[in-house]
C-alpha cells in the first residue's frame, strides 16, 4: 500500500542541509575512526585490549551514525523527497578563486555509508580472534581503523579534491596493511607492488581532477547547481574539444576511470590486487569487500553525470563504452585465471577480480543503480568467503593450499555451512541468493545493451566460469578426505560469529533487489518502486533467468564432477591439468601477465634507472664537480684579493691614519705660546694671500 502511495508522489530534491540535523554531523563518521587510530598510534604495544576496544568502538559510532543517516534518506525518500544535503566551506583561497571542500549526504552515499561501517565493524571484531597471538596486535588496529575512516572519508565526500584526499590515504593504509608482516619478503614486495601500480592509474585520476578544475572552477561535485557534474559544467565541458573526437567530458572521463580501474584492479591494473593475499586474511577481506576495491566502482558511480554527458536518451557514451568493453574482459580474464590456482585466498582474489569487472560493465550498460548493487551484495558474501577462507586457514594451521586441505565439512561444520552460503551467492545460485540477483541484473543490461552483444556473451561465460572454480575450491576444501598434516579444528565463535551475520545478508539482500520489487533502484534513482509481481513478466526476463539458472548448474555440475568426490593430492596433477596440460600452464601462471610486465614495463625502468645513474654519476656529477672546482678557485682567488689587495690597502691606510694621528698630536701639546703662533702664523698667511689675490 505503501509503495502505491509513492508511486504518485512527485520527487523533489534537497540540495544543502537546513536546520542543524544529520548531514552537519556526517564528518563525524569518518573523524571518528581516523581518531581512533591516531590514539591508538600513541599506545604501547602491551595495550592490546585498548587498542580493539578504540577500534571497535570507534567504528560502532560511526555504524551508528551511518545508519541513523541511512534512515534519514529513505524517510525523505518515502515521503516523495530525493534527499541530496551538502555542507561545503572555502578550505584555501587564493586571490579571486577558491578551493572548497564539503560532504554529501545522498542515496548513493548513504547506502555505502551503511555497508561500509557494517562489514567493516564484523570484520574488526573477527580480527579480534585471527589476530590474538600476532605480537604487532596494536599496531595492526592502528591501520585498520585508519583504512576504514579513509574509506568513509571517500564515501562522504562532495569534492573531488577530499575525495583524492581519502583516496590517497586508502592507497597509504593498503600498502601499510598488505606489508603488514614486514619481515615476510613476500609481503612487502606485495605492498610495494600494490602501491605503485595504483599509482599509474592515481596520475591520470589527478591529470583529470586538475583538467575539471580548470575547466569548471571548482571541484564540487554538488554546489547549488554550480558544481563540476551538474549542468551547468557539463554543458560547457561538452562544448569544450580536447583529442581525438573527444569532448573535455569525454577525456576527463576516461582520465577518471584509469584511476578507478588501478584502485579496482581492472586489466590491465589488476596485477597488484592477487599479490595483496600475503597480508594477514581480515586485511584481505576489507580490502576486496568493502573498502579499497569498492573505490573505484564508487568513483564512476559517484562521477556518473560526467561519464554520461552527452549521451542521447538510451545511448552510451565514449567513457561509458570503455568502461564496459574493460569490465566484460576483466570479468572473464580473471575467472580464467581463478580456475587454475591452488591457493585458497588467491582464487578468491581473482574471483574479486572479476566481480568487480561485473560491476564496471553494470555500470557501464545499466547505470549506477545496477552496478552498485552488484558492489553491496559483493561486499557481504565476499567479506564472508574471505573471512571464511581465514577461518580454514586458522583451522588448518596457517595451511592456505587447497590441495593439503579436504573433509572439513566435518571437523568445520559452521565454517562449511556460512562459506556453502557465499559461495552460492557468489555463483548466483538461482533465487535464493543475493547474488543471482544483482548479477542477473548486470546481464539484463547487458541483453539490452544498444553497441553490442558480445559483453552478454562474455558475461555469461564468466558466470559459467564463477560456478566451476568456486566449486572446485569448495571440493578440494570441504569434500573428500583430508590430507593435510595435522588434524583440522572449528575456529572460535568470535571468528564464526561474523561468519553467520554475513551470511544471513548473503541471502536477504537479495530481497531488494528482484523485478517484482527493485527497492535498491528506486532508491538510488530516487523513484517510487510499487511491489508488483508481473514484474517478471518483462519481455525475455525469463528467458534470461533460464539462461544464468542453466549456465550456474553447468558450472556447479561439471565442478561437482571432477572435484566433488575425491580431489587430487598434492603430489598428483589436477584433473584438467592433465587433460589440458599447455592451457593450464598458462592459466596456473597467470597468462604471464606479471612476467610481460617484467620484461617490458619493469625492464624499461630498470635500464632508464641504470641511464640515470650514469648521468647522475658521469655526466651530472661531472658538471656538479666542475662548478663546485671553479667555485672554489674563485673562493681561493677572493681570498688572495682580500688578503693582498683589501686587507693591505686598509692596513696601509690604517698606518697612514695613525702617523697623521701622531703629526697631529705633537701639535695639540697643550701649549699656548705653540697656539699663538700657529695662529699668528695663519694670520700671516692669510694677509700675503689677501695682499696677493689683489695685485693687478
Amino acid at each position: 500500500m505503501l509503495m502505491q502511495e509513492m508511486a504518485s508522489v512527485s520527487f523533489q530534491p534537497t540540495t544543502n542541509c537546513g536546520p542543524p540535523g544529520i548531514c552537519d554531523y556526517l564528518w563525524l563518521v569518518p573523524a571518528v575512526p581516523i581518531i581512533a587510530s591516531g590514539v591508538i598510534g600513541l599506545l604501547k604495544q602491551q595495550k592490546r585490549r585498548t587498542a580493539a576496544t578504540l577500534a571497535i568502538g570507534s567504528l560502532s559510532f560511526s555504524l551508528v551514525l551511518a545508519l541513523v543517516a541511512f534512515v534519514h534518506v529513505v524517510a525523505g525518500w518515502t515521503h516523495g523527497v530525493a534527499v541530496r544535503e551538502t555542507v561545503n566551506f572555502t578550505w584555501i583561497q587564493f586571490g579571486a578563486s577558491n578551493v572548497d571542500l564539503g560532504w554529501v549526504l545522498d542515496p548513493l552515499s548513504a547506502v555505502m555509508l551503511a555497508m561500509v561501517t557494517l562489514v567493516g565493524l564484523l570484520i574488526f571484531i573477527y580480527s579480534i580472534g585471527y589476530m590474538a597471538h600476532d605480537e604487532n596486535y596494536t599496531r595492526f588496529f592502528c591501520f585498520l581503523s585508519l583504512f576504514a575512516g579513509a574509506m568513509l572519508g571517500v564515501v562522504i565526500a562532495n569534492s573531488m579534491l577530499l575525495f583524492f584526499m581519502g583516496w590517497e590515504l586508502v592507497g597509504l593504509t593498503s600498502y601499510l596493511l598488505i606489508g603488514f608482516w614486514y619481515q615476510k619478503p613476500a609481503a612487502a614486495a606485495a605492498a610495494k607492488k600494490a602501491f605503485l601500480t595504483t599509482r599509474v592509474g592515481d596520475v591520470f585520476f589527478l591529470l583529470g581532477i586538475v583538467w575539471l578544475f580548470a575547466q569548471t572552477g571548482t571541484l564540487l561535485f554538488y554546489n547549488n547547481g554550480a558544481g563540476s557534474i551538474e549542468h551547468g559544467a557539463l554543458a560547457a565541458l561538452l562544448a569544450q574539444p580536447a583529442a581525438l573526437g573527444l569532448s573535455a567530458a569525454g577525456a576527463i572521463g576516461l582520465l577518471i576511470f584509469a584511476g578507478a580501474a588501478g584502485k579496482s584492479g581492472q586489466f590491465p591494473l589488476h596485477v597488484w590486487l592477487p599479490d595483496a593475499m600475503e597480508g594477514p586474511t581480515p586485511v584481505s577481506a576489507l580490502i576486496h569487500a568493502a573498502t579499497m576495491v569498492a573505490a573505484g566502482v564508487y568513483l564512476i558511480a559517484r562521477v556518473y553525470p560526467l561519464m554520461q554527458a552527452g549521451a542521447l536518451a538510451g545511448g552510451t557514451t565514449t567513457p561509458l563504452t570503455v568502461v564496459t568493453w574493460v569490465g566484460a574482459f576483466t570479468a572473464v580474464f580473471a575467472a580464467l585465471i581463478a580456475v587454475a590456482q591452488n591457493d585458497i585466498k588467491r582464487i578468491l582474489a581473482y574471483s574479486t577480480i572479476s566481480q568487480l569487472g561485473y560491476m564496471m560493465a553494470g555500470l557501464g550498460m545499466g547505470g549506477v543503480a545496477v552496478g552498485m548493487f552488484h558492489l553491496i551484495t559483493h561486499a557481504f558474501f565476499k567479506a564472508l568467503l574471505f573471512m571464511g577462507a581465514g577461518s580454514v586457514i586458522h583451522g588448518c594451521h596457517e595451511e592456505q593450499d587447497v590441495r593439503r586441505m579436504g573433509g572439513l565439512r566435518a571437523d568445520m561444520p559452521l565454517t562449511f555451512l556460512t562459506y556453502a552460503i557465499g559461495m552460492l551467492a557468489l555463483c548466483g545460485f538461482p533465487l535464493l541468493f543475493s547474488g543471482f540477483w544483482s548479477k542477473d541484473g548486470i546481464l539484463e543490461a547487458a541483453q539490452h545493451w544498444s553497441v553490442a552483444k558480445t559483453p552478454f556473451y562474455m558475461l555469461v561465460f564468466g558466470a559459467l566460469l564463477t560456478a566451476f572454480y568456486m566449486t572446485r575450491q569448495v571440493g578440494y576444501v570441504f569434500f573428500g578426505t583430508w590430507r593435510g598434516k595435522k588434524p583440522a579444528r572449528e575456529s572460535p565463535a568470535v571468528i564464526t560469529a561474523p561468519l553467520t551475520i554475513l551470511a544471513f545478508f548473503a541471502m536477504a539482500l537479495g530481497l531488494i533487489g528482484t523485478p517484482a520489487w527493485p527497492w535498491f533502484r528506486g532508491f538510488i534513482e530516487s523513484r517510487a518502486v510499487p511491489f508488483e509481481w508481473h514484474g517478471f513478466m518483462e519481455p525475455g526476463l525469463l528467458a534470461l533467468m533460464g539462461t544464468s539458472t542453466v549456465m550456474v548448474f553447468l558450472g556447479l555440475g561439471l565442478g561437482w564432477r571432477l572435484y566433488g568426490g575425491q580431489a587430487p593430492k598434492p603430489e598428483q596433477p589436477d584433473v584438467l591439468e592433465k587433460a589440458l596440460p599447455l592451457p593450464w600452464a598458462w592459466l596456473r601462471d597467470r597468462l604471464y601477465i606479471d612476467e610481460l610486465y617484467g620484461f617490458t614495463v619493469i625492464a624499461f625502468y630498470g635500464w632508464w634507472a641504470r641511464v640515470a645513474d650514469w648521468l647522475d654519476r658521469r655526466v651530472w656529477g661531472g658538471v656538479v664537480a666542475g662548478v663546485a672546482w671553479a667555485f672554489r678557485g674563485w673562493a681561493h682567488f677572493s681570498r688572495f684579493l682580500d688578503m693582498n689587495w683589501v686587507d693591505g690597502s686598509f692596513d696601509k691606510g690604517c698606518e697612514e691614519l695613525a702617523s697623521g694621528g701622531g703629526l697631529l698630536s705633537r701639535v695639540q701639546n697643550g701649549r699656548v705660546q705653540t697656539y699663538l703662533r700657529i695662529l699668528a702664523f695663519s694670520v700671516v698667511a692669510l694677509v700675503a694671500i689677501l695682499i696677493w689675490s689683489s695685485l693687478p
